[in-house]
């Protein structure tokens, strides 16, 4: 009997397994071993900061953002006093699940198969990776941090079967010398509905590499074209390509994490993603520790209401942040013709300085109201199409 089994050992279920042992509690860390999400690896000075991340997991530091815009207008916004850090996920969540053993948690690996209950207690059921026998471990609490489209939301908590999402593509290739086109100090952010139709694509270095990929939530498109296609128009169709990855991206918060009875969920199998931007490591990592302390509470307590507390101490934090990020998706991923105003407004000099304080900092800026008037302003200007942008 374990005080608490997490399934998943991504950077949300790697994060609560640490902070479930350096509390002192017995879990098990489930993962199946071999997957590494596709994903961009940007992580901000608040995440190294709060999850205590070394240097020589760092592998690029970024001091600029580049907007690309439908008609390849160029906004370069600075990253001022600090820089945006850049990991390599195969790398990075496996020091995140090595740190958790060597606070004390167990690992195991395995592919997660169901849960059952007994009159002995709850058991988590999966396959062993190196028998192929089923086997099973028992819980007083079950932590469901299994991505996106994460079976324990579907099968233990209401509503986990529907949580809308994009699926993420990109390629990891050799990095090209520094150049005209390429900038290993730099992220390159495309809205362009000849990549993406509906959210963007990218172009991330990571020293020796670099991430290229898109998203979309459209069905039919072709992930890997856009993709190459976004390649040559950056000068990167010849670089060596070193591996590809695919899968999907949850949208919108779930609106209930638990089950009222022994399982709570945390990071992408919760929904938590940041819209517009697709943010997910930072918020994954604190879903993963908020819902430790759900499951700490609930140890102590012996109430299961005490789950909801992963929930609700998240969206106090994050949800404002959460529907700004929504309310400025859903109007300007519509249309080229909006992705170019998007684009426009970020020259505003507020904008940026706003925009990066809050992504830096992973709040809502408000020491300066008059900008935020003068950006709602500006906003409502190129949503009401009273601003030029040259887009035909």
């Amino acid at each position: 009997m374990y005080d608490v089994v997490v399934i998943g050992g991504g950077p949300c279920g790697a994060t609560a397994a640490h902070d479930l042992a350096r509390a002192g509690r017995s879990v098990v860390m489930l993962d199946r071993a071999g997957r590494i999400k596709p994903c961009g690896g940007a992580i901000p000075p608040r995440l190294i900061s709060d999850f205590n991340i070394p240097a020589n997991q760092i592998v690029a530091r970024i001091t600029t953002a580049r907007m690309i815009s439908p008609t390849q207008r160029a906004v370069d916004i600075p990253i001022e006093n600090g820089f945006v850090g850049m990991v390599d996920r195969e790398n990075f969540d496996e020091f995140l699940r090595l740190r958790a053993v060597g606070s004390g948690a167990v690992r195991v690996t395995g592919t997660y198969l169901r849960i059952e209950r007994d009159v002995a207690g709850t058991h988590v059921v999966y396959r062993d990776k190196a028998t192929g026998v089923e086997q099973r471990l028992t819980a007083k609490v079950v932590i469901g941090a299994d991505g996106a489209r994460s079976n324990v939301a579907k099968t233990e908590v209401p509503g986990g079967d529907k949580i809308p999402y994009v699926i993420a593509y990109h390629e990891i290739i050799k990095a090209p010398a520094a150049n005209a086109d390429y900038d290993p100090d730099r992220c390159d952010v495309i809205y362009d509905g000849k990549i993406s139709p509906d959210f963007y694509g990218w172009i991330f270095p990571h020293g020796e590499h670099a991430s290229i990929g898109m998203g979309t939530g459209i069905d039919g498109v072709d992930l890997k074209a856009a993709t190459a296609d976004l390649r040559a128009s950056a000068g990167l169709a010849g670089c060596e390509t070193i591996r590809r990855e695919g899968a999907p991206i949850p949208l919108r918060p779930m609106d209930r994490w638990d089950n009222g009875r022994d399982v709570v969920l945390a990071g992408d199998a919760a929904g938590v993603v940041a819209p517009s931007s697709g943010e997910g490591i930072y918020y994954g990592m604190v879903g993963g520790r908020v819902a430790a302390t759900a499951a700490q509470a609930f140890l102590v307590s012996g109430k299961a209401r005490d789950l909801k507390l992963a929930r609700k101490l998240f969206m106090k934090e994050h949800g404002m942040v959460f529907r700004v990020l929504r309310s400025m998706q859903d109007a300007y991923y519509k249309s080229d013709e909006r992705r170019e105003r998007f684009v426009s407004l970020c020259h505003d000099v507020d904008v940026q300085k706003l925009t990066f304080d809050a992504y830096m900092n992973k709040r809502l800026v408000r020491a300066h109201p008059m900008a935020h008037i003068r950006i709602g302003l500006k906003n409502l200007a190129h949503l009401l199409r009273l601003v030029p942008t040259g887009y035909t």
